[in-house]
């Protein structure tokens, strides 16, 4: 069978608790998030700016050079220039606490680059799918509006963002008090519609997930090393080094796989590889933050 022609097990339902579960998520992050968040940018503005350069520049460029070297399947590159276009994951701020990192500064990442996504990811994504010639050719079939794709983002990312920072700014007892019940509880819904998704489409994954299998693994190790240079290179310490490292390697996949669904009708080749980051990149966030958070408190302890 051909990569494209796989049919993951995904519905007009399914898109809904998608949306419900990304917004959700978005608005239990948000409520920790205040308005000095956003004026750190002019406090100190060197990490915020290396890490949302990384974020929106650096990672959709380096992925477009590793589609060229790799020259993958056209639907599976497009993947791959999803994944680059969308900002950074929400659980990222808990992967850098975890590690030891400047959580403070991930979550100022989280509230900048939410915003930016919000013309970045459709901006990026159009600009590289239309630089390569096998992924342009699929562009041509497919009415991708940048302005629905920006409206998506809003619905998803802005709006929820919006709000909950506004009650965080107005009632901070009231957002603190529902931050930690819904924070929790919204990761778990999130994280139960990916199980659930998973198991729904067991044996289609496990059938043809060596078809993408070492793409993502290297890909994602590509982001996390293109994070972890451009702080070091960048002269920020070695915890912010490690705070953009974590804000590059986790992307929102839940995003761009709702995208895929939304506007590509679950292509083969992209459902199949963004499905997989979805998965991986949790996995791949945790392992790296409990392997710096074991190297701090054996140096604490040395």
């Amino acid at each position: 069978m051909h990569i494209d022609d796989i049919r993951i097990n995904f519905n007009a339902d399914n898109l809904w608790l998608v949306n419900f579960a990304l917004a959700l998520v978005m608005f239990g992050v948000a409520l920790d998030i205040k308005v000095s968040d956003f004026t750190s940018l002019f406090r100190s503005p060197k990490p915020v700016i290396i890490g949302i350069v990384t974020q929106f520049i650096l990672i959709p460029l380096v992925s477009f050079l590793f589609i060229l070297v790799i020259q993958p399947q056209a639907s599976v590159a497009l993947g791959i220039m999803m994944v680059a276009a969308c900002p950074g994951g929400n659980v990222s701020n808990f992967m850098t606490k975890m590690a030891g990192g400047n959580t403070a500064l991930s979550v100022s990442l989280t509230a900048f680059a939410t915003l930016a996504a919000l013309i970045m990811t459709p901006l990026n994504f159009a600009l590289y799918g239309n630089l390569y010639a096998p992924t342009a050719e699929i562009l041509k079939s497919v009415s991708l509006n940048p302005l629905e794709v920006t409206k998506l983002v809003l619905l998803i990312l802005g709006i929820p963002l919006f709000f909950g920072v506004l009650i965080n700014h107005y009632k901070p007892k009231l957002s603190k008090k529902t931050s930690k019940i819904l924070k929790p509880v919204s990761v778990i819904i999130f994280l139960s519609f990916i199980i659930i998704a998973f198991l729904n489409n067991f044996e289609i994954f496990i059938k043809h997930v060596h078809l993408v299998l070492f793409i993502v693994l290297g890909h994602n190790a590509i982001l996390l090393l293109t994070g972890y240079l451009s702080a070091r290179f960048g002269g920020l310490d070695y915890v912010d080094q490690k705070t953009i490292s974590i804000e590059s390697g986790i992307q929102n996949s839940g995003l761009g796989l709702m995208l895929v669904f939304t506007f590509f009708d679950g292509l083969g080749g992209m459902a199949l590889l963004v499905a997989f980051w979805a998965i991986w990149d949790i996995v791949s966030g945790l392992l790296v933050a409990f392997l710096w958070s074991d190297k701090r408190v054996k140096t604490a302890k040395a």
